[in-house]
Formats: structure tokens, C-alpha cells, sequence
């Protein structure tokens, strides 16, 4: 276990050359937003992160972290800047037509997605293409939305990441956090900035998806890839909290609950 701050990585020299010096995600607007966020955020927790060296240093991939509060994109951003990488979400194109937060997500590199009914992403192609030719890390929330189980364990999860892994060809990475809750609870719209809280961070290796890569991307194949995400998400939870995670997610589907996703 240890703190999120990165290691040093040089780029592997070609052959008879120097080492390739490799672009920084880390432009402008992303160091003044560090700068305004991470003091802020220091003082509201203590952040550590589990196998933090399992997130690339350079590429393009999918993080796929649980989601029980509000507060976890923010949470989650300081973790992957912490070890290095710029975090990029999914966000709806129509929040682009806002003067000043599209100019900021614009900046950033965040990726608009065109959304129609079910929540589903118009033009997951668009997007992959992104992803893989900026070699972005994005963070996709499978579950779409607050986990619903009582218990804040990971509920049924969509389609959405795997979709997208599958149609760019990237790897997906499971990540499971425990402790934003402490700052901001489910469903909750206050924030706690005393006492320090602490919150910790578990990377997984990698999601094997080689046996689904290829083949036509349909209900089946998302099925099946989701499952496996969401199961390492799980017991990545279970790790943190040292405890074993039930042997069924929840379905708010099966519980009459209504489904607001953000992505499938």
C-alpha cells in the first residue's frame, strides 16, 4: 500500500537513438485546475491508492470504478492525476452548449457523447476513435449510476464500458474506492470537509476480454464482458472492506427501482 504519487517512467530509447520524449497530457488548463482542486481536496481526505502501478503510464484504456456518491468523479480524478495520468469522462454533448463548462471541457479533452433514448451513446464509434487516437485514459462508470444495494456494493452494471472497450480495442481496468462517502453520502447534496477523511483506492489487473475481441458486439458478448468487469469491481470492494460481496447485485430492474443511466 502506499501514496498515489507516481514513479518517474522514461521512454524506452530506440534503437541507436535517444529516448522518444513523450507528449504531456498535463496541458494548461489541467495544472490550473490542480492547482485550484487538489489543496481543497487534501484537506478534506487523505488519499491512498492499492496497486496504483497497475494503471498505464501511457495509452489509451478504460478505468471502470464502482459509484455510490456524487462526489466520485472528483475522487477518482485525483487518483488517476495522482498516478500520473489526465482523468477524461464521458459527457453529453448537449452540456458543451454551456459557454463556460464547454469551454472547460473542451479544454480538458473531456469526450461529448450524443445521447438518445435509453440513455445509449449515438455514436460509440466517434468516441472510440477519440479515445484511441488521443491514447486517453476515460473513466466509465458501468453501473451508469449510484449503485442502488443498500449495502453499496456494485449493482447490475450496463453495457456501456465494454462496448466501448471492444469497439476501440483498448483494455478496460477495474478500480474500486472506499471512503467518499464519508465527504458526500448517497443521495446526498452536502459536502463534509472536517474531520480528514481517508480514502483509498484499489487498481485490478486488467479485464480478459481476448475471447470476446473479434466477434460481433452484441447482447451476448456485452453480457458476458459486463459481468466479468463487474465482478472484478466487486471483489476489488470486498478486498477494501474486508469483506466478501454478496452472491448476487443487486437489479433495480427486479426491484422496481428506476434506472437513470449515463451510459449504456
Amino acid at each position: 500500500m502506499s501514496d498515489d504519487t507516481p514513479s518517474s517512467t522514461t521512454a524506452a530509447p530506440p534503437p541507436g537513438g535517444r529516448p522518444a520524449k513523450q507528449r504531456s497530457e498535463k496541458t494548461a488548463i489541467w495544472y490550473f485546475l490542480a492547482a485550484l482542486l487538489l489543496p481543497i481536496l487534501t484537506v478534506m481526505a487523505k488519499y491512498v491508492t492499492i496497486d496504483g502501478h497497475k494503471l498505464p503510464k501511457r495509452g489509451a484504456f478504460i478505468l471502470s470504478p464502482n459509484h455510490y456518491s456524487e462526489f466520485d468523479p472528483v475522487v477518482m480524478g485525483r487518483f488517476v492525476w495522482g498516478l500520473g495520468r489526465v482523468p477524461r469522462f464521458l459527457a453529453k454533448s448537449s452540456v458543451f452548449k454551456n459557454p463556460i463548462v464547454g469551454a472547460i471541457l473542451r479544454a480538458s479533452g473531456q469526450i461529448p457523447v450524443e445521447r438518445e433514448g435509453g440513455g445509449r451513446s449515438a455514436d460509440p464509434l466517434k468516441a472510440a476513435k477519440q479515445l484511441v487516437d488521443k491514447e486517453l485514459a476515460v473513466i466509465i462508470y458501468p453501473e451508469g449510476t449510484l449503485t442502488r444495494d443498500p449495502d453499496l456494493w456494485p449493482m447490475r452494471g450496463k453495457t456501456g464500458a465494454v462496448r466501448m472497450a471492444l469497439t476501440a480495442g483498448v483494455p478496460i481496468i477495474p478500480a474500486a474506492h472506499w471512503g467518499t462517502q464519508q465527504i458526500m453520502a448517497r443521495y446526498s447534496k452536502k459536502i463534509s470537509f472536517v474531520p480528514r477523511k481517508r480514502i483509498v483506492c484499489k487498481i485490478g489487473d486488467p479485464v480478459d476480454l481476448s475471447d470476446l475481441m473479434g466477434r460481433p458486439i452484441d447482447q451476448a458478448v456485452l453480457a458476458e464482458g459486463t459481468e466479468r468487469v463487474m465482478s472484478a469491481i466487486a471483489a476489488l470492494l470486498g478486498d477494501l472492506r474486508g469483506e466478501t460481496p454478496p452472491a448476487e447485485r443487486w437489479d433495480p430492474v427486479k426491484n422496481n427501482q428506476k434506472e437513470t443511466g449515463r451510459f449504456e
